[in-house]
């Protein structure tokens, strides 16, 4: 299936794969925009019943609604305030919420409550230490469980402690001498770095940095702690003056991930002769970098409740931290909560080098919530402001895509190439790829099978590119075997993709090969459960092998399941008469049930998803 890529600029723990056209270890350019989800609001008080609030609240909670959920957790309470399920239940929501001190006030209540000691600790020992009473945190945050996760948060937290006590010393020898798996190294090389700093031990600073740097297994296990190290030693080298070591850190970084908005800033900066502060200045600012660094670290599908709830107690102690609002922001994307994602992209401080990939980001999410012309402004505003940010374009290119106007967005995508300039980085596939999707969308062929090609030179194993260029080509009954080997390609990239494995079962039936097409097509609609496009693609392999009544049943489901583009009274059709006999001399299957496939390419299937 030919997938149009929906764009969301920051939604990962890698702030590297935020920039659309950046790279980390052949990552995906976007994830998948959700769609606003409807959310089932209850009055607090209308509710009469301790049950009737308690399962209101889980409701809610479910559905992320904290608000909601907090109310009726409190009114459950007001029925039986020694629930130990309900208090903890509350706290949880509140810190998920954002209002740290409240959570910190159930915190404190149930700190002998052994089922949420992991999260009440935590809670306990960070307010100890915001307020300075560092022994105090100390002492709450000690840890000696079996957990290596655990352990090592404990241990850097203790240690800022001791930064902030004063005995830097004492606080790295405990990192120094912390035993566990290969992967602390990315962590605790970081935050020695950072200590050492903040302590004033520069020449320490800079050995820990320096390592934190040329670890290449880092960007993998925690790119946002990764580029942290690099512009931290980047700002070291500048403000001791050596300007040139300071770019030169930079550029490591640039190797690393390409394309990072704010370590572009910085170099920007210190082109200019100035010496950016240092993000991390303090013992509060330290510990708030730990659960950044952890949750960033943690940020995947199905540990969205994890990664927010350390990624708000970080902002507790840090508010005016970029990164950590604008993970939030992503979250709460991924959560269907855009305007929740837009508080937070808006309070990014207008100083930060983060505040443009915010701005660029509340547009397209603004378009999430209805307000399509709203965001179209706003986005053309920050490509006036600067026409050399590509990343203006695409965002507003995702916008004009989403509203299927493809005159404008293929307008759009030119003027981005023209600021490209004739030689393009292998980063600016991107580009292209887009720009062919909006002229494949207006019928050019010709203009959009080169820059599908340009963006395979860039990047020549892309799977989207792969995927939707040989999808085209087997649609169209155009150069049979190289698109169905840019197909196989994709998949072999993405074994796991349901739409790009129901690309290769569509080109089998468009090639006639027919139990080729329902081995893969069986195996999409497992990947990609209720996908009305898939469903549609599986019920037609089934006709032609013979499979007659799965194949109604399959032309049923699509109907409805999801997708927005499939021709549904063409399914019904299906679902009457069935698929036309073949003709002997076609070279390829017959897909209406009515008539052969005509030469041009079909709209393609479900335009907002995306592999």
């Amino acid at each position: 299936m030919r997938q149009k890529s929906s764009l969301l600029l920051l939604s990962s723990a890698a702030l590297a794969t935020v920039l659309l056209f950046g790279t980390v270890a052949n990552a995906a350019t976007a994830e998948v925009k959700p769609a606003v989800k409807d959310t089932v609001t209850f009055a607090p008080g209308n509710v009469k019943t301790f049950s009737g609030a308690f399962l209101a609240a889980r409701t809610a909670d479910v559905d992320h609604d904290y608000d909601t959920a907090i109310a009726l957790y409190r009114k459950a309470l007001a029925f039986d305030a020694a629930n130990l399920e309900i208090r903890e239940r509350l706290m949880i929501s509140l810190l998920l919420n954002g209002d740290f001190d409240q959570g910190l006030a159930e915190a404190n209540a149930l700190k002998d409550d052994k089922a949420v000691e992991r999260i009440t600790k935590i809670v306990r020992g960070l307010d100890a230490l915001r307020a300075k009473k560092f022994d105090t945190a100390k002492k709450v945050l000690a840890y000696e469980g079996p957990n290596d996760l655990d352990r090592l948060t404990h241990q850097l937290l203790s240690a800022w402690a001791d930064v902030g006590a004063g005995k830097g010393k004492q606080a790295m020898a405990g990192i120094n001498n912390l035993k566990g798996p290969a992967w602390y190294k990315v962590f605790t090389d970081y935050h020695l770095g950072a200590m050492a700093l903040v302590t004033g031990d520069i020449g320490t600073a800079r050995q820990h940095l320096n390592t934190a740097v040329t670890n290449k297994e880092a960007v993998a296990t925690a790119p946002d702690t990764f580029m942290r190290a690099v512009m931290a030693l980047a700002r070291l080298e500048a403000a001791a003056g050596n300007k040139q070591k300071a770019l030169d850190a930079i550029s490591v970084g640039d190797g690393m991930v390409s394309n990072y908005a704010p370590l572009k800033a910085l170099r920007q900066s210190i082109e200019k002769g100035q010496k950016p502060e240092q993000q991390v200045s303090n013992a509060a600012e330290g510990a708030a970098s730990v659960l950044f660094s952890i949750g960033g670290a943690l940020n995947r599908q199905g540990a969205e409740d994890m990664v927010s709830l350390y990624l708000q107690i970080s902002h507790a102690l840090d508010p005016k931290s970029a990164d950590t609002l604008i993970l939030l922001g992503g979250i709460a994307e991924k959560l269907k909560q855009p305007e929740r994602a837009i508080k937070f992209y808006a309070s990014v401080p207008a100083d930060s080098p983060m505040r443009r990939i915010s701005e660029l980001q509340l547009g397209v999410t603004l378009s999430d919530t209805g307000k399509v012309n709203e965001a179209k402004q706003h986005l053309k505003s920050l490509i006036d402001s600067d026409p050399s940010d590509i990343r203006s374009y695409i965002a507003y290119g995702s916008v004009l895509s989403d509203a299927k106007d493809y005159k404008t967005m293929a307008e759009t995508y030119d003027k981005a190439a023209e600021v490209i300039g004739p030689v393009p980085k292998p980063g600016d596939w991107t580009i292209f790829f887009q720009r062919g999707i909006a002229y494949e969308r207006l019928k050019n062929w010709a203009k959009a099978e080169p820059n599908f090609r340009k963006a395979l030179e860039l990047n020549p194993e892309q799977p989207q590119v792969l995927n939707y260029l040989g999808y085209s080509l087997v649609d169209m009954n155009k150069n049979l075997d190289e698109g169905l080997d840019m197909i196989k390609r994709a998949v072999d990239a993405r074994p796991d993709d349901g739409y790009i494995v129901d690309s290769l079962g569509w080109a089998y039936f468009r090639m006639s090969k027919f139990d080729d097409a329902v081995t893969e097509l069986e195996r999409a609609v497992q990947l990609r459960a209720g996908d009305s496009t898939i469903n549609d693609h599986l019920g037609d392999s089934y006709w032609r092998v013979g499979r007659k009544l799965e194949a109604v049943y399959q032309w049923n489901r699509a109907l409805i399941s999801e997708g927005e583009d499939i021709n549904r009274e063409q399914i019904k059709e299906k679902i009457e008469k069935g698929l036309a006999p073949l003709d002997p001399n076609a070279t390829t299957a017959d897909r209406s049930p009515t008539e052969p496939v005509a030469p041009a390419p079909p709209a393609p299937a479900n335009p907002d998803k995306k592999s």
